[in-house]
Formats: structure tokens, C-alpha cells, sequence
């Protein structure tokens, strides 16, 4: 007898996906991901800014790595929606789904005409959920809105681990990562109040909010006591190179770290004058300069064997290249497969929900650009509604 494979959490909701680059993409990759019928509505001839990354134009080029990586299970719909008739299909379509997601600037989707008040008139059950830059109104509200921006505008770029550092970009975009991830929070809370009210509702996130929230301690501290929370620049945390490469040390949650370093290193009991943070923070840099002279004599296996004796927090620092090699990245299932048409065999990031009775499939593999608009429209009667119009 066959077992018929469990449904996706998400296989009875459809949404219609506004959204390009990299916020509004990783949210609507997750709720594909957890199977939902993600119709993705595309520029004609352009689409998403994220088939134009590099700037070819050509069909190979448009059908990228970046974009692949934030548009598997979903389907594309190339739409003009400045003209009457894009304007005309997007809304009857909506009648049909259960969301409508876009990361435009604040105003863009009402100049549309397909924000949440208009949409809701046609489908009193439609959730629409926006990521901007900064929220929907306030100061910034029409300011452009990107990954950088919020790391600067929210303090998260002025801390560095030293005062000595410059500051800089961090290179991975975590704002769009975290938002995102909000986003889909948003839109799965909503469609259970959705359950228990019948009513649809607006949802919005921010680059900038999500980057105040992923600082709550740190914001804690400041608005109690005015003090700057800042973990990287504890006085026993740190990344040392060593004679092979490097690796980062995390002095705390024990009764006397200190103590530990020093027996892992070799050297004397530095806990005798400096016992406590207080104490250690005025020398970090006496210490620091101790540990990094102690490290650079050996190699990184050498001393995360010393130092994890002592049960303190260490690793090695690695590429992306060797953590994708690690055999707990494959054991975690975090890397799928995908013969991609025009980049050939591919691994893609795999989703970091394990559930057990809704693995991670590629059902659809990420679409070319209107690969599926004739689809859309005979699925929904669009040709013919429009002509009855």
C-alpha cells in the first residue's frame, strides 16, 4: 500500500508576489517553500532587478545564480501593470489568492492601485503584507530603502569590536535576510487571524525595524542606563590568527573564563588581577595582544584542542567554500540539488525549517522570466474576462 505524502502547510494559499531582489524574494521563497502557489508578477522584458544583477540583458544572464537562489517553487507572470490591462488581470487575479506581497517603496502599491483598501474591496479575505525601508509613513517612509541604509541607520554599522576598526559594510545582507523573515511571520500570523476573523488585514515590515528588533538587548541597555551593549567588544572575545589560519575565542558564561584561557594557553593565571569584566575591560588590550602572541605559535587545530578541554567557545574561522564542504551542512539538509537549465548542476541553500512531514522539495525549478503567463491566464479565465471587460 503507497503512503500518500503529507500537504504542505501552505498548499491551500496562493499568493501574488510584487516583490524583487532580495527582501521581499526570501519571504515569498519560504512560503513557496512550504507550498504555496506563488504567482510572481514580472516587468515584461525586464522582470525582477535581480535577472539584470550583472547587467548582460542576455537569457543565460537573466536566469543567474543570485536569482535562482531566491526563486525555486515559485511561477512567473510577465504583466504590464501601468497598463489597463495588466492593471485589469492583477485585480482579477486577486480574487483568487489569499495574499498579495510587494517590498516597493511606501505609496508605490497605492498609486497602483492595489493597496490594501482597494484590494480588500474585491477579496475581503486578501492579506496584504509590505517590506519597505522604513515603514509606510514617518520621516524616512518615502526614502529608498536597501540592506546598507538600514545597517547604517540603526547603529548596527558604528559598532565594531574596537574603536580603532574603521566601519564598513557588512557583506551579507542580513537587514534583507531578517526582514524577510519577518515578513513571513507577518503573513502566517495573519492568515490564522484570518481563520478565526474571516477578515484579511495589512501587514507591514521594515529594513529598519527588523534591525532595531535584532538589537533588543542592546537597545534595553541603552534606554535604561545609557550604556552601549556591545558583544564584540567583551574583553575575553576575539579572532586571533594562529599559525594556519585563524580563529575566535568567546571568553564567557563560565565562572572565571580567564582562568580557563589561560590554563588552555599555557600561561600564568592572569584571573589573579583580573578576575571579572570590570576589571578586565581598562586591559583589554594588554590581554588581547597576550593571547594573539600565544596563538601565532601553533595551528588552529592545535589550539581549539586546548580549548575545548576547557569547555570555552571556540571555532575555526572558515570560508564559505569550506563550511558548505562540512559534513553537518549535509546532514542538515542544507543544500539541494537543482539541474538548472543554464547554470547546469547547482546547489541552492536549502530552508533552515526542518519539518519533518513537509521536507524541503523543489517542486518548480526558479522560472524564466513569463515562463508561466500563458498558464496564469487560462487557469483563471484571464483572456476572457478581459475581453468580457
Amino acid at each position: 500500500m503507497t503512503t500518500q505524502p503529507a500537504p504542505l502547510p501552505l498548499d491551500h494559499i496562493r499568493v501574488l508576489d510584487f516583490t524583487q531582489v532580495m527582501l521581499g524574494p526570501c519571504a515569498t521563497q519560504t512560503l513557496a517553500d512550504l507550498g504555496a502557489d506563488v504567482i510572481k508578477v514580472e516587468r515584461p522584458g525586464a522582470g525582477d532587478l535581480s535577472r539584470n544583477f550583472f547587467g548582460e540583458g542576455t537569457e543565460a544572464s537573466m536566469n543567474n545564480a543570485v536569482f535562482a537562489s531566491l526563486n525555486r517553487n515559485k511561477r512567473s507572470m510577465e504583466v504590464d501593470t501601468k497598463s489597463e490591462e495588466g492593471r485589469r488581470m492583477i485585480l482579477d487575479l486577486v480574487a483568487h489568492c489569499d495574499v498579495v506581497v510587494d517590498n516597493f517603496r511606501a505609496g508605490v502599491m497605492k498609486r497602483l492601485g492595489f493597496d490594501y483598501a482597494s484590494l480588500a474591496r474585491i477579496n475581503p479575505r486578501i492579506i496584504c503584507a509590505s517590506g519597505t525601508g522604513y515603514g509606510p509613513v514617518g520621516p524616512h517612509a518615502r526614502k529608498g530603502g536597501q540592506d546598507v541604509l538600514a545597517q547604517a541607520m540603526t547603529g548596527t554599522m558604528e559598532k565594531r569590536s574596537d574603536p580603532s576598526i574603521p566601519m564598513s559594510v557588512y557583506p551579507t545582507t542580513i537587514c534583507d535576510y531578517s526582514a524577510g523573515q519577518h515578513l513571513v511571520q507577518g503573513i502566517m500570523a495573519a492568515l490564522f487571524q484570518r481563520d478565526k476573523t474571516g477578515r484579511g488585514q495589512q501587514v507591514n515590515v521594515s529594513l529598519y525595524d527588523s534591525m532595531l528588533a535584532c538589537q533588543m538587548q542592546e537597545v534595553a541597555q541603552w534606554t535604561a542606563h545609557g550604556q552601549v551593549l556591545n558583544w564584540a567588544d567583551m574583553p575575553l572575545t576575539g579572532v586571533f590568527p594562529t599559525s594556519d589560519g585563524a580563529l575566535v575565542l568567546v571568553g564567557a558564561f563560565k565562572a572565571n573564563p580567564l582562568q580557563d584561557i589561560c590554563r588552555a594557553l599555557g600561561i600564568e593565571d592572569l584571573s589573579t588581577l583580573y578576575p571579572d569584566v570590570p576589571t578586565q575591560r581598562p586591559v583589554k588590550p594588554m590581554l588581547q595582544t597576550r593571547f594573539a602572541e600565544v596563538f601565532a605559535t601553533d595551528t588552529t587545530d592545535h589550539w581549539l584542542t586546548q580549548l575545548e578541554a576547557e569547555d570555552l567557545l571556540c571555532a575555526r574561522v572558515r570560508s564559505l567554500g569550506e563550511a558548505l564542504e562540512d559534513e553537518q551542512t549535509e546532514v542538515n539538509g542544507m543544500l539541494v540539488d537543482y539541474d538548472h537549465p543554464f547554470l547546469g548542476p547547482i546547489r541552492l541553500a536549502g530552508l533552515p525549517l526542518h519539518l519533518t512531514d513537509a521536507p524541503l522539495t523543489i517542486r518548480r525549478g526558479p522560472p524564466r522570466l513569463g515562463e508561466h503567463t500563458d498558464e496564469i491566464v487560462a487557469e483563471f479565465a484571464l483572456a476572457q474576462k478581459a475581453e468580457a471587460q
